[in-house]
């Protein structure tokens, strides 16, 4: 695909994070004023992280075009460090914390939606946002993927850095409830302590399946592609 028609795509993509954000931050629920706020969320967690990641991709488009025709080894070298930053985030949290956002939240929803988003919350937040939020991450980040080429990180070091990830969220909420003495999710208070350790330990799991999955698809997609040769492109100013 074109550099152009790409830089688009991903301009177009990182303002419709933008708004998604603006919008839930509008909003006036509870939860929102109680201890953590907003960053008790997965769910808000993962915009904000994919916001962060196509800024970057952003930045990387519009830093190689400004640089294009210059030969400069101090700028290829920072070039280099925010695609490899680029590359960790893809590989560590846009595509694995969003494909677990999507799957966690679809299959308790069609399960029974109560459990994750009790049907009051349909007063506050409209169906289009509750689709920006939980349903077209995991597109948004494959388009990402099909249109650059992303080198992963070896994958034990790429799966202890998920790990860390998720326990790091579920210590979190496990803080949140020892302050307020409610669980973010409704599915934690139906359930027996022995249970939650199970569904923590589960979603631990599915966590590091997603990083294999998504490095097995980037795999996929580019499997004639040398690793770091579109990179080089980037640096080079090439045009694809």
């Amino acid at each position: 695909m074109a550099l152009i028609p790409s830089q688009v795509l991903r301009v177009a993509i990182l303002l419709s994070y933008f708004s998604i954000l603006c919008h839930y931050k509008a909003l006036d629920m509870p939860a929102h004023q109680t201890y953590g706020g907003s960053w008790k969320f997965l769910t808000f967690i993962d915009l904000v992280i994919q916001a962060v990641f196509f800024g970057l991709c952003v930045l990387i488009d519009v830093s190689s075009l400004l640089t294009k025709g210059a030969d400069s080894r101090e700028q290829e070298r920072q070039l280099k460090k925010l695609i490899g930053l680029r590359d960790w985030m893809m590989a560590v949290l846009a595509f694995p914390v969003g494909a677990v956002v999507l799957f966690t939240f679809w299959t308790l929803y069609l399960y029974d939606r109560e459990l994750v988003y009790p049907k009051l919350l349909d007063n506050f937040i409209p169906q289009w946002l509750n689709h920006g939020m939980h349903t077209t991450v995991l597109p948004f980040i494959i388009i990402e993927m099909r249109t650059t080429h992303h080198s992963y990180p070896r994958r034990s070091w790429g799966l202890a850095a998920v790990c860390l990830f998720g326990v790091g969220y579920i210590l979190w909420t496990c803080w949140v409830h020892q302050v307020t003495g409610v669980w973010v999710y409704p599915v934690l208070e139906r359930i027996t302590p022995l249970a939650r350790v199970a569904f923590f330990s589960a979603m631990t799991a599915v966590i590091c399946i997603m990083y294999v999955l998504g490095e097995i698809l980037n795999g996929y997609i580019w499997v004639d592609e040398a690793p770091g040769e579109q990179n080089n492109d980037f640096i080079r100013g090439k045009l694809k």
